[in-house]
Order: structure tokens, then sequence, then C-alpha cells
């Protein structure tokens, strides 16, 4: 006879300690998962302070069963998301299951219990806490780890969404780039690149290590104008910004960034990361206390890049900018020996710049999907939903 399940939600520090560690204990012997930066999910689960959470709530829950954890989930109200997209969601985050729908559907119903107390129905994720950190599912690609910053999960993680009446909202994509193509460009766009440069008189240069807040400033204002009509998209806020550039800024390499501007106006930005993941497997996920070392003196042997974004003012684009953007780059990758580039996440409605990636010879190599539910949508769930009674607090 099957155990019962309970759920805890977490509020003390040994059960935080507990979610966090769960991945570890789930994935072990899993050669494509690598472990997040210790403080950074701290952070993100507001562990320890997070601006994100100044506009935004999060509560976690763990499901244990035989006195033995067995899986995990985060409720998140995301006040900016809501704010700006005039909707009352919730987002379901750092999801991680047993291969169990028993399990996995008293976790998404611990999530809805929680969001119904705040009047809330609708629900989307995975968000690791929203569309502008870790987000996406992943459902196509698990022959070879993530990149830097990328989600990472076990195959059968669609099924037991799905299960539990959630619906496919979007699809994201990750391309792969190999530096040899560079040779084999279609000489269309390279003229594309040049004729945008010669048009607008356009300045290329790198993100300023010296003059890095400004550049920061320059970059959020390019990212939040940018992308409004994208779907999902929700500005990030100055304080959340400069929060994820101070935990990056000892990784950031300026050689892998470019900034296009007009007349001394920045108007286009191409951020572009080390994929530090293999340091941190090695590592085990801790910077300190010499974890950041090694990530910094080993950082040179890295042979693979993400590009995890590419922005244009609205008024720039359509005009190639983001083909010169990437021309900057293209001796430093040489230079540094970048030998592949990873540009992720693409969604699947952005056909502009999926068309442009694959007319240069990028190809589609993991998928990560985006799900929704709705209280209208039909339920399939064999077990009663979660209540005060069976939830351990």
């Amino acid at each position: 006879m099957p155990t019962s399940i309970s759920i805890e939600v977490v509020q003390t520090r040994a059960q935080q300690k507990r979610f966090i560690r769960f991945g570890w204990d789930h994935y072990r012997g899993d050669p494509n998962w690598i472990p997040p930066l210790r403080g950074e999910i701290k952070k993100l689960l507001n562990y320890t302070p997070h601006p994100f959470y100044n506009n935004g709530e999060i509560q976690t829950f763990i499901a244990v069963r035989d006195g033995k954890d067995v899986g995990r989930i985060a409720a998140i109200v995301d006040g900016h998301h809501n704010d700006y997209n005039k909707e009352n969601r919730g987002m379901f985050g750092f999801f991680e299951s047993v291969d169990d729908t028993e399990v996995s559907r008293s976790l998404f119903d611990a999530a809805q219990e929680w969001f119904a107390a705040r009047g809330i129905e609708q629900m989307r994720g995975p968000a690791n806490p929203s569309q502008n950190y870790e987000w996406g599912l992943l459902v196509e690609g698990f022959d070879s780890p993530p990149t830097f910053m990328m989600t990472y999960n076990k195959p059968f993680y669609e099924r037991l969404v799905l299960d539990w009446g959630f619906k496919k909202s979007q699809d994201m994509f990750a391309y792969l780039g190999v530096t040899e193509q560079l040779d084999t460009l279609d000489p269309k766009l390279l003229h594309v690149c040049q004729l945008a440069i010669e048009r607008f008189n356009i300045k290329l240069r790198r993100i300023s290590k010296k003059n890095l807040e400004e550049d920061v400033e320059h970059f959020l204002n390019i990212y939040n104008r940018a992308l409004p009509g994208q779907w999902g998209f929700t500005p990030m806020s100055a304080d959340e910004l400069r929060e994820t550039v101070a935990g990056l800024k000892h990784l950031l390499v300026p050689e892998m960034t470019s900034i296009a501007e007009v007349d001394g106006k920045p108007v286009a930005a191409v951020f572009g990361l080390l994929d530090y993941n293999p340091i941190i497997k090695k590592i085990d996920g801790r910077l300190l206390p010499l974890g950041i070392f090694r990530l910094l003196f080993g950082r040179r042997k890295i042979k693979k890049i993400r590009l995890i974004s590419t922005n244009v003012l609205p008024e720039y684009q359509r005009w190639g900018l983001g083909i010169a953007l990437m021309s900057r780059l293209v001796p430093e990758v040489r230079d540094w020996g970048i030998k592949e580039s990873e540009f992720s996440w693409v969604l699947e409605s952005n056909k502009l710049s999926r068309g442009t990636l694959e007319r240069g010879g990028a190809k589609k190599i993991k998928t990560y999907r985006i799900f929704d539910y709705a209280p209208s949508d039909a339920r399939n769930s064999a077990s009663p939903p979660v209540s005060a009674s069976n939830i351990d607090t």
C-alpha cells in the first residue's frame, strides 16, 4: 500500500538547507547536472534578501515520504510581471521531483492552494524566479550539460507537469554555432552589417569595467526598451540588474560584450558570458573560500561562451545592428580561442532572430518549454487537492 506524502511549508533554516540540498541528492551520478552557485540560489529563493522580492513573494515546499525528501517546489508571486502585464498570475519554480505523479501532484496542489489564498488562479512556469533569470523546462537536448545560467532537469519532468493539467505556452531554443562557421557566413549578412555601420556611423566598443555602473544603466535602458512586445516580457528593475551584475562582475569578460553607439548614445548591446559550468561542477557550486579563484584563473581555458542577450532600440531594429554587434566580437572570440557559442534562449515566436541564426549556420540543440495553467483547463488528477490538514507547517 502506498505511503502517504506530506508537504512541509519551508520556514526554518534547516528546511531551507534541505530544499537546496535536494538537488545534490536528486541528481547524484548524473554527468550533465551542474550544481547551482550556493550563494546565488539562496538569494533567488529569498533565503537571503534579493531585490526581486521588493515587489514579489515566495513560499517553498518540500514533499516528504517515509521520512525522506522526494520533491520540492516554489510558489512565486512576481509583482513586476503582474503589474506590467496587467495579470494576476502565479509562477512555479525550482521544481524537482522523483518520478511519481503522487509526489508531483501534491507539490503542484500545495502551490495552487497557496496562490488561491492570495486570490490567484492562473499559474505559469517553471520560473526561477522569473523570465529574467533561469526560465523554462528542458524538453529536448538531454545529451549534454547546460551552459552557464541555463536550466537542466530529468526527462520525465514534462510528463509530470502535463499530468497535473498544465499546457504548453511557449518554447525557447538554444542554438549552437562553431567558430569555424564564421569563415563560411552568407556574404549577404556581412553586407548587411557593413551597410548598418555606414548608415548610422556606428561606433562599436566593449562594455567598460572602469565605467561598469554607467554601462549597466545603458544596458538596462536598451533591454527594457527593446523587448516590449516579446512574449512574456517583464522589465528588470535597476536594483535587480545591479544585483545581477554584482554577482557576475568578477566573471564578466569585456571581450565578450559589445555596445553600438550612434552619436555617442548606446543604441544596441550584446552580452556574452564564458561557460563557467565545467568549473562550477568541479568546485561543487562553492565560491568560498577558493572556488572563486579557480573560476578566475581557469577562465582562459574556457572555449565556449553563452550569448545571453542581443538587444537593439526599437528605432534601430531591422537595420542589421545585431549583426554589427556580433562583428565586433568575432576577432575577440578568435583571439580567446573560443570554439563554440550558444545563443540562448530564443523564443519560438521570435522568427527574426531565429532566421538570422539559422542563416548564419547555427543549429538548434536544446528546447525549453514554458507551461500555463488556468482553471478552465481540464485537470487530470486522481489525487484530492492538498488541504491544510496534510500540509506540515
